[in-house]
C-alpha cells in the first residue's frame, strides 16, 4: 500500500524545481484612513496606561504583527501544521469553536483542541452567548496551552448570528460582550481579545463602533481587538457576500488607533499581499490579519512573513521539503479518530494552494485529487 506521503511526493514530481517567485505587487487602490479619517472625534478615550508587556500575546513569541484569520472548515489542525512549516513567526488562529461544543465534548476534547507544539504562537477562538458555557469552555481549553483566547463577535453566518444569536450579532450588546470577556479572562491565564466588524446593518456609525470598543475595554480586561473593516449585513446574504458587498472602511480602523491609544488593534479585511501588510504597518497598524489570501496562496504569503514582516533571514526551504515534512504529519493523523476521520482528503486539502498562480498548478491539483482514488495510509504509528 502507498502512504499519504508517497502519493503526495509522487504527484509533486513535475514541480520539484519550482521556487518562490511571482510575488504579488502592492495594489495602488488599497485605501488607508490616514487621509480620510472622520472629523468627529470619538468621545471615549482610555485614561489609564497599560503595561506594554501585557498588550498583545505571550512575551516569549514575536508580537502578532501578522496573523492568519480564523476560518471555519479551513484553519484546522492540518492547515495550521502546513502554515507553521512555511512560517515560524505568523500567529495562527483555530477555527471558531462554539463554547457548547467544547463543553458537550468534554470527554473527546483532543479532537477539537489538541495541536502540535510547533504551532505556537496559536490563538483559540471561541463563540457563544451563554456565560456559564463560556466559563466552562475556557476552563477546559486552558490545559491545552493556547497563547490567547479570542472571542468571536464578527461571524455573520445565519447559523451563528441568526439562529445561534452570537457572532457579529453580539456587537449590538456590548455589555454582554464585556461580561463574556470578563468571564473568559477569569478562567484563563493568557491574554484575551475580541474579533469584530465595524458595525451591523444600520448600526454602522463610527460613534457606535467607539461605544462598543469603549464599553468592552472599560468593563473587561480586553485590550486587543481584531477589526474586520467591513460592517456585516444580517438580511440573509451569505457569509461570502458579507466578505465583499459591504464596503471596506479602513478609516474607521485608523481612527480607532487615534482615539484609543492605550488599546491594540489588528486590521483585517481586503489585504491580500505582504506588500499590503507592510504598507498597513507603515500607516500605524499594530497588527495585520489575512484570511483566504493566506489559505489559498500559502507559499507566496506565509513564505515571506518571517523575512519581510519580522526581519528574519530568508529561509532556503523548498516546497518539496515542506511536502516531505508534511507527509510525516499526514501519515500520523489519517483515521486517528476512528473510521475515516480525518480522511486523506481532509489532510491534503490545505496543500492544494501550494503552487497557486505557478505554471503547472492545474496539473498539480489534478494529480493530488487523483491520488485520493488509490492511496491509503501505511503507518506504524497507527498499527494496533
Amino acid at each position: 500500500m502507498k502512504s499519504t506521503g508517497h502519493c503526495l511526493i509522487a504527484s509533486l514530481t513535475p514541480f520539484h524545481s519550482v521556487i518562490l517567485k511571482n510575488r504579488g505587487r502592492f495594489s495602488s487602490n488599497f485605501l488607508y484612513g490616514s487621509t480620510s479619517k472622520p472629523r468627529t472625534l470619538c468621545a471615549y478615550h482610555q485614561k489609564s496606561k497599560l503595561p506594554s508587556t501585557s498588550l498583545m500575546g505571550a512575551e516569549r513569541y514575536p508580537p502578532p504583527w501578522f496573523s492568519v484569520a480564523p476560518m471555519m472548515e479551513l484553519t484546522d489542525n492540518h492547515y495550521r501544521t502546513l502554515a507553521r512549516l512555511i512560517s515560524k513567526h505568523a500567529w495562527l488562529y483555530t477555527e471558531m469553536l462554539a463554547a457548547e461544543t467544547i463543553v458537550y465534548q468534554a470527554g473527546n476534547l483532543d479532537r477539537f483542541l489538541a495541536y502540535g507544539p510547533e504551532q505556537h504562537p496559536i490563538v483559540l477562538q471561541i463563540g457563544g452567548n451563554n456565560l456559564e458555557n463560556l466559563a466552562k469552555a475556557t476552563q477546559l481549553a486552558t490545559p491545552y496551552g493556547y497563547d490567547e483566547i479570542n472571542f468571536n463577535c464578527g461571524c455573520p453566518s445565519p447559523k451563528v448570528a441568526g439562529h445561534g444569536c452570537f457572532g457579529v450579532r453580539l456587537m449590538l450588546d456590548p455589555k454582554f460582550v464585556a461580561e463574556a470577556m470578563s468571564v473568559i479572562a477569569a478562567n484563563t491565564n493568557v491574554p484575551v481579545s475580541v474579533k469584530c466588524r465595524i458595525g451591523v446593518d444600520d448600526h454602522d456609525s463610527y460613534n457606535e463602533l467607539c461605544d462598543f470598543i469603549y464599553k468592552v475595554s472599560s468593563q473587561s480586561p480586553t485590550r486587543h481587538f481584531i477589526i474586520h473593516s467591513r460592517k456585516a449585513l444580517l438580511n440573509g446574504i451569505s457569509p461570502a457576500d458579507n466578505r465583499k458587498i459591504p464596503p471596506l472602511k479602513y478609516e474607521y480602523y485608523y481612527a480607532l488607533l487615534r482615539d484609543f491609544p492605550d488599546l491594540q488593534f489588528t486590521i483585517n479585511g481586503g489585504i491580500n499581499s505582504i506588500e499590503e501588510v507592510n504598507e498597513a504597518r507603515t500607516e500605524g497598524a499594530h497588527g495585520v490579519m489575512l484570511g483566504r489570501a493566506a489559505y489559498s496562496n500559502p507559499w507566496q504569503i506565509l513564505g515571506l512573513v518571517d523575512s519581510a514582516v519580522y526581519g528574519a533571514p530568508l529561509r532556503s526551504i523548498t516546497r518539496r521539503q515542506v511536502l516531505e515534512q508534511y507527509q510525516v504529519y499526514g501519515d500520523s493523523v489519517v483515521g486517528m479518530y476512528g473510521g475515516l476521520k480525518p480522511s486523506m482528503r481532509d489532510v491534503v486539502k490545505p496543500l492544494l494552494g501550494l503552487f497557486h498562480a505557478n505554471p503547472g498548478n492545474g496539473p498539480w491539483k489534478r494529480k493530488v485529487d487523483a491520488a485520493f482514488k488509490h492511496c491509503t495510509v501505511q503507518s506504524s504509528s497507527l498499527a494496533p
